[in-house]
């Protein structure tokens, strides 16, 4: 979802952008959940925000982001470029 959020605000960037920034995002709100102040324990009170923050750290979740990213990426690479080489015969 990240990676299909990315390329639809910065649709003139490349793929690959896309996919750097969104692993990017991924990982610094995963790593924003090692932070624990008082204003972080607050946003993570509210279930909205516990949504877009998290609860807690798990490395499984950084594996998952990149997998889900790529996999996201290569079907971007696959669909839309074998569709703009269709429309350009």
């Amino acid at each position: 979802m990240a990676y299909w959020l990315c390329r639809f605000l910065f649709f003139k960037r490349s793929k690959s952008f896309s996919l750097i920034l969104a692993v990017t995002f991924c990982f610094f709100i995963e790593c924003l959940q090692l932070i624990q102040t008082p204003f972080f324990i607050y946003i993570r009170s509210h279930s909205l925000l516990r949504l877009l923050f998290g609860q807690g750290f798990l490395w499984s979740d950084l594996l998952a982001y990149m997998f889900g990213a790529s996999i996201a990426y290569l079907c971007d690479k696959a669909c839309f470029t074998a569709r703009s080489y269709k429309e350009h015969e």
